[in-house]
């Protein structure tokens, strides 16, 4: 059994304690030990070797977090393996647990092909500005969008300076002029191919998507798969999805139907009839889409990112099918193999109950004020006392921050961000953004580099 040895700061020392106790019975022995100094997120590599005598009686030791610096150097130093733990102490059960079981997010066998919807309006080089963002959030194919009754005269070219930029390219047409043009031009997929059209797939070699001459004429689309299949050409078949409420549930029993018609064929399905044409967030419709995708292994699926409010769907699908792909291969639910979907709420929002935060406040010694959230609201303490409720305007003037420009400033912040956490039950981290999962973009933290001043901290 392996003894792991707890590095920690005098305010966490007691949670972490009882967080341990609570475990039992660990896998490991353990320890804690208390390194001087208060707050154990200002924990860092240099000041754990100035104050951590060597050698050490563990086979790995943690520290938190947030701990800034390289932990490789000091595992040379000490000969013991060293890690950062969650950044709440409250996390350490599921730390340990997902340690026992990683998921690989890597992998998936849903492809994305990401549609440039109005491509004819655009010159190439916003064409090719467009497969770069597209790409960057996950796409695989760039699907280039043409518009009825809208003249396409640079379509060749589009395709061309595509391909030459490394991009696998489909063209989306209801034109069989247009499909011929996309596909000597060199395009990778024709969307789409009916019974009626099959002779174009005769003309060129790229892959067809397949539809039905309607989606109620499901004999139609069994046809054309039927004779894509016979003469040994690769394709996509794609029974259409249609959105809430004009038969979305209907067709949605159209893809598991194919599915069990035609065990091995590549499908393809349209997800933003649905994400686009819904007015609610897109992260939760593409989870369950998605899902569906992995149940049914989908092998693609056609998005678009045109409404505001579905402008991180392709994103979200990039996630998701990781995500969905995980639990079927391992046959578990869709449970915490990540929080990347869940942009609004938290799966645990407040880890420390108002007593806990009770006992941190009646040990600050300084003047320094911390913020944490609980389920009775926004707590804020330092050692002249401590200040709970719901309201930052009310609050706020218990600070006695008037003659403090820059420090009314940053608690102004710090106070909007944990109100927005605490009344949509998320994360709440003082000094932290809050987590929108894949809602945005992050930059990753380098937590081998020291943190720079804060903003009220830098001289001006």
């Amino acid at each position: 059994m392996d003894h792991l040895l707890f590095l920690t700061g005098r305010l966490a020392e007691p949670s972490l304690r009882r967080v341990l106790d609570g475990m039992a019975p660990t896998p490991f022995s353990w320890e804690i030990r208390e390194i001087g100094l208060q707050v154990a997120a200002l924990m860092t590599a240099d000041l754990i070797q100035r104050r951590v005598s060597a050698p050490l009686d563990a086979q790995r030791v943690i520290v938190p977090g947030r701990c800034r610096g390289d932990l490789d150097a000091l595992s040379a130093h000490y000969g013991v393996p060293f890690e950062r733990g969650p950044e709440e102490v409250k996390d350490l059960p599921q730390f340990f647990g997902q340690k026992a079981r990683p998921f690989d997010l890597s992998r998936y066998d849903t492809e994305i092909f990401a549609e440039i919807v109005d491509a004819p309006r655009l010159d190439l080089d916003g064409i090719v500005a467009r497969a770069r963002e597209y790409a960057a959030q996950g796409a695989n194919v760039i699907d280039v969008g043409c518009l009825p009754d809208t003249p396409f005269p640079h379509l060749e070219d589009a395709v061309r300076r595509l391909k030459s930029e490394g991009y696998r390219v489909s063209v989306d047409s209801m034109r069989n002029d247009e499909l011929l043009r996309g596909g000597r031009a060199g395009a990778d997929y024709l969307m789409s191919l009916n019974l009626d059209t099959l002779w174009i797939a005769d003309e060129v070699p790229a892959t067809p998507i397949l539809v039905a001459r309607e989606p109620g004429d499901p004999a139609s689309l069994d046809a054309a798969i039927d004779a894509l299949s016979a003469r040994g050409r690769a394709f996509l078949a794609d029974p259409i999805l249609d959105p809430i409420p004009f038969g979305l549930a209907t067709s949605i029993a159209r893809y598991v139907r194919l599915r069990e018609r035609y065990p091995d064929i590549a499908i393809m399905m349209g997800v933003g009839n649905v994400t686009e044409l819904t007015e609610a967030d897109t992260s939760g419709i593409n989870a369950l889409l998605l899902g569906i995708a992995a149940e049914l292994r989908i092998g693609a699926i056609l998005t678009t990112s045109v409404s505001l409010h579905a402008r991180r769907a392709l994103r979200e699908a990039d996630v998701a099918r990781r995500v969905m792909h995980a639990a079927r291969d391992a046959q578990v639910l869709p449970k915490g193999i990540s929080t990347e979907l869940a942009t609004v709420h938290a799966k645990r929002p407040f880890p420390y109950s108002p007593a806990e935060i009770d006992e941190f406040a009646s040990g600050v010694r300084d003047p320094n004020f911390r913020v944490q959230i609980s389920t009775d609201g926004i707590h804020v303490y330092n050692r002249d006392g401590h200040r709970r409720g719901d309201d930052p305007f009310v609050l706020y003037p218990q600070l006695n921050l008037e003659t403090d420009g820059g420090h009314a400033f940053y608690m102004g912040v710090q106070l909007a961000r944990a109100e927005i956490a605490w009344r949509l039950g998320k994360r709440f981290d003082q000094d932290q953004p809050l987590d929108w999962g894949c809602a945005l973009e992050r930059a990753d933290e380098n937590l081998l580099a020291w943190c720079a001043p804060g903003e009220t901290m830098k001289k001006r």
